[in-house]
This record gives C-alpha cells, structure tokens and sequence, in this order.
C-alpha cells in the first residue's frame, strides 16, 4: 500500500494515491474449506477432481439424531450413595443428558460434475460454520 519507511519514526503522507484497486487473488490460494472440499478463486477442489467454481451450485442437508444417555457422574455418585442413602441414591440414575449427532451433507454440482461431502457434527455452532462456508461460497460462485 505504502512503501515502507526508512526512518522507522515516520509517518507515511496521508496525501498519497492509493491503488486503484485490491491487489489481485491468486487463483491456488484455498479461500474456504468445507470438510473435504477446498474452493479457491476459480476452482472447487475435491477428492474426486477440480469442478469450476463458476456457475456451480451448493446444497445443504443437515441430518441429526440425538440421543439420551446417563452421564458418568450421575452413575458414579448413584454407586457412591448406595452405601450412605440406598433408595434416595438411585434418582441419580434417572439423570439423563441429550447429546446431539450427525452429519451435514454438503453437494456441490456444476453441469455434469457433483461431489457430495458428509461432514461429521457435534453441535449447533458446527452446523451454522458450515451454512456460513458454504454461503460464502455461494457468493463467489455468483461472481
């Protein structure tokens, strides 16, 4: 943007031009990562080969399952109160948590070519990263 100074003590002139326009994007440089999916400037880069970005279209599945389990804490402290409080001890057990699992299935298609990538997920923030990815990389495909 500027030249760099010589005296490390100076300002450069606010007066000065700046460029015209940003310097250009280098078209091997990954600008999004969507599980196995590498998208750069002009190129979807995928396990199965390059699909180009222009014109391509991306979908989005979300597939959950959730389930409710015992933790390890409430198991533990049930067997611990055993010997102190039987009966009252056992409402621990009845202590369930939910734990949320799946996958986000991300499908990316540009004339013939289409790759599908299941990307593996634990939680909310997990799933909204990879809608944002992927609108981001809707934006550039748009282009």
């Amino acid at each position: 943007m500027f030249p760099p100074p010589t005296d490390p003590w100076s300002v450069p002139d606010p007066t000065a031009p700046l460029p015209a326009s940003a310097p250009p994007v280098d078209a091997g440089v990954v600008v999004a990562q969507i599980g196995e999916i590498g998208v750069t400037a002009t190129t979807v880069h995928t396990p199965a080969g390059a699909i180009p970005l222009a014109g391509s279209t991306w979908q989005v599945s979300d597939f959950w399952h959730t389930e409710q389990k015992t933790p390890t804490w409430a198991i533990v402290m049930a067997v611990a109160g055993f010997c102190v409080l039987t009966v009252f001890s056992l409402f621990f057990l009845l202590v369930k948590e939910t734990i949320y699992r799946g996958t986000v299935q991300v499908t990316v298609t540009n004339g013939q070519r289409q790759y599908v990538a299941r990307i593996p997920v634990t939680g909310e923030p997990q799933v909204q990263y990879v809608h944002q990815q992927v609108n981001y990389v809707r934006s550039l495909a748009a282009l």
